[in-house]
């Protein structure tokens, strides 16, 4: 007879692999895989139990939140609660002609929580469609407007955007993960990386940098995108919010529009609740996602002013022309007004605050380890950066075998761990990454 938890058999571990090596492509990987990945049977908390051990181990503290959305854990009973219910009521219904109180009660809660004066809330199915969405809001704004020539983007050097057409055209294009596509996708204009160090003072020949693009090219500029304070899988790198100010100043005077894609950064990552929060601005266009559910279900939105909205309507086409086919999903939207309740109903300022100085000081041994180029925290985030590319599969083994789960990439051993784990677990990563960095 079947587990009573579960619909079907749990298949054993060994069968399990070799059928994920025939049929599973898993992401940024070769088919087959090269690496046998590790199998998870549950989690609860900040503890990813194996299904069968490795390194030693059976169970791992995870270091990377899931790629930055578990901000609460796992199994949480808030969440939990929150999916159960809605699951009584109706886990979907289309949005198109139709409405439902956990996406409007959503929408009104991220425009609360916003920079002030985003108004307008589309809800989309993943980060990458949000900036897609984005994108095309910005596009559709100016051609509203009988602008037809402002089609480009201006975004700088290293960053990242996700893995779709337009935000594919807004990576770096040199060294990024998208490098492969560059002779097909848009051509966009590309800045110099912005300077490194979040509280380093402004460097004035980036700034006539700036200048200089976004005027030159005002005329064909639709959007300056950039991911703000930090730049997330393009390289971990921490920049002053002040260039934030800068692109918003020059956005004003010379007629651009600024998205700011705040996927990985938004819901306190940083220690703002927004990384536009620490510069003071608010965009014309925002996208968020990753941790907008705590981790339970995809979902993302791409939150706009009225100026943009109202300049969409006015249009030969008054439609935003885009409605995945589970926009707005009821369960979705559900856990993330749970995920959002949970996070502002406690101190979670406290909480990245306390995380970030445990990485701190835990993080502060491998600036002494040979081959380690930088190590820096932002808010709850921790970064080791190699002087060469890291060596996946023993630096995974090495962070395994001291009971933590990390996923290093390029020469990256980095940690965003959620917002619940406690000072001995953020130890236990720290030493997870320096074993990494040693062994990597």
């Amino acid at each position: 007879m079947p587990d009573q938890h579960h619909l079907y058999d749990p298949l054993p571990a060994a069968e399990l692999l070799a059928l994920d090596r025939q049929h599973v492509w898993h992401p940024y990987g070769p088919m087959p895989g090269r690496q046998e990945p590790l199998v998870v049977s549950s989690a609860a908390g900040v503890r990813l139990r194996l299904a069968q051990p490795s390194e030693g181990q059976d169970e791992l503290v995870d270091g990377m939140s899931s790629w930055w959305s578990a901000i609460h854990g796992y199994n949480h009973p808030v969440l939990n609660e929150a999916a159960r219910d809605q699951l009584g009521r109706m886990s979907h219904v289309m949005f198109g002609g139709l409405t439902h109180e956990p996406a409007v009660r959503l929408a009104a809660k991220l425009v609360e929580i916003s920079p002030s004066g985003l108004e307008h809330v589309f809800l989309a199915d993943s980060g990458s469609v949000a900036v897609e969405v984005a994108v095309k809001m910005c596009l559709q704004y100016w051609r509203s407007l009988g602008r037809t020539g402002k089609t480009r983007l201006l975004t700088w050097r290293g960053g990242y955007h996700g893995d779709t057409w337009q935000p594919m055209a807004v990576c770096d294009p040199e060294g990024g993960m998208h490098e492969l596509w560059s002779g097909m996708l848009p051509r966009q204009l590309f800045a110099d990386e912005p300077p490194a160090g979040f509280d380093a003072p402004l460097d004035p020949a980036y700034v006539a940098h700036l200048r200089s693009l976004v005027s030159a090219h005002a005329d064909e500029l639709a959007a300056v995108i950039v991911e703000p304070v930090v730049q997330g899988a393009g390289g971990m790198r921490f920049h002053s919010p002040g260039y934030l100010r800068v692109l918003r100043e020059l956005c004003d005077e010379y007629g651009v529009l600024l998205i700011l894609d705040e996927i990985a950064t938004g819901f306190g990552r940083t220690g703002a609740l927004f990384a536009a929060d620490h510069a003071g601005i608010t965009p014309d266009v925002m996208c968020v996602g990753k941790a907008l559910t705590g981790g339970y279900l995809t979902l993302s939105a791409t939150l706009c002013t009225a100026r943009v909205a109202d300049g969409i309507s006015r249009g030969e086409v008054p439609v935003l022309a885009h409605g995945p086919t589970f926009m707005g999903n009821p369960l979705a939207a559900s856990v993330a007004l749970a995920s959002l309740d949970l996070l502002l109903s406690q101190d979670w300022a406290r909480e990245v605050e306390r995380i970030g100085a445990g990485l701190l000081e835990g993080l502060a041994p491998a600036a002494g380890l040979p081959g380690v180029k930088d190590v820096r925290v932002l808010g709850a985030i921790g970064v080791v950066q190699l002087d060469h590319d890291v060596d996946m599969a023993a630096a995974t083994r090495a962070a395994v075998r001291e009971g933590v789960w990390l996923r290093p990439f390029r020469d990256l051993i980095y940690t965003m761990p959620p917002y619940v784990t406690g000072d001995g677990d953020v130890a236990r990563i720290c030493r997870a990454v320096c074993a990494a960095a040693r062994e990597g």
